[in-house]
């Protein structure tokens, strides 16, 4: 009863931070529309990542201070990891998953971003050499690579947008090393304590490079929403998506296998399409190839979740 109590437990933060990284998809683009950024401001869309994610970074610090009554600080030699883990976690993932969300729709950004489950699984066996690589988790990543090439097929034949879905790959892959970087460092650190503090850091770096980049390229950096509470609130809700999620699924990581918690991330795609097609008006680009392709990444997620090895 007590272990049936604890999958419960398990599933029910899983599915809270999968929903949290779902509603994103539409939350950015929602954000990005709000703020005035078009596909190609670059700098300004580096800048809208890296504010939401100093805010995140201060909210974790902030409430995990509140509640042990005491400010947290991270000690000098945590500084380095922290640094590292920002370095995959916040800057790498999210410049090329904000970049390439301006250049992809939102139902396919959901989909290729579920590739964050197999590199996750991947990396901790033959990487990190935390788990084993067994069959199934093999057949299992294979069956999630299919379904995300299958997301790209048109009727002329194979698309790929390097822009778009290209980026938002390489920002999975950053994800996947941040997840077992997160499990290693959580065997001798406050997970919280990291999470915050990586936040902030990439966050400030972020905004930094956005506005150095907006004053090289001769740009204004002023920026003047249409409807200013509308633009703050969304602001503040996609740093809440990254401050509630990230800090429940740390603590999902430090105390399960890398494998049986990243397996859970089908439920992203699924939600972020879902979320992406009601909130954006994407209904329309929804067909067979989604569904199709959303039935082997659950195919492989449920292979690899097996109890007995193939």
């Amino acid at each position: 009863m007590k272990r049936s109590k604890i999958q419960a437990a398990v599933f029910a933060g899983a599915f809270l931070c999968c929903f949290l990284w779902a509603s994103a998809f539409p939350g950015i683009k929602i954000g990005y529309r709000l703020w005035g950024i078009q596909g190609s401001d670059t700098w300004r869309i580096i800048r809208f990542a890296g504010i939401r994610f100093f805010l995140a970074g201060l909210l974790v610090i902030l409430f995990a201070s509140i509640s042990r009554r005491k400010l947290l600080l991270p000690k000098a030699a945590e500084f380095p990891k922290v640094i590292l883990l920002s370095a995959f976690q916040t800057i790498g993932q999210y410049v090329f998953f904000y970049l390439g969300l301006a250049h992809t729709g939102g139902v396919n950004s959901a989909v290729v971003d579920s590739l964050t489950t197999f590199f996750a699984i991947i990396i901790a066996a033959l990487v990190m050499h935390m788990e084993k690589l067994t069959a199934k988790k093999m057949i299992g990543c294979l069956l999630g690579f299919f379904g995300v090439l299958i997301i790209n097929l048109s009727v002329p034949g194979f698309s790929f947008s390097p822009l778009g879905d290209g980026l938002v790959a390489l920002s999975a892959l950053c994800y996947g090393v941040s997840s077992n970087l997160i499990k290693l460092y959580s065997r001798q650190h406050d997970t919280v304590i990291f999470s915050g503090y990586q936040f902030v850091f990439g966050g400030a770096v972020m905004t930094v490079i956005g506005h150095a980049g907006l004053w090289l390229s001769g740009e204004s950096a002023a920026v003047n929403p249409d409807d200013t509470s509308k633009a703050v609130i969304i602001l503040v809700y996609l740093a809440l998506v990254s401050s509630v999620a990230y800090t429940i699924w740390g603590l999902l990581l430090k105390k399960n296998d890398v494998s049986k918690i990243s397996i859970f991330g089908f439920m992203t795609p699924v939600l972020g399409v879902v979320l992406s097609a009601l909130l954006l008006g994407e209904g329309g680009q929804l067909g067979i190839r989604h569904i199709v392709s959303l039935v082997f990444i659950t195919a492989g997620i449920i292979v690899v979740n097996l109890k007995k090895d193939i």
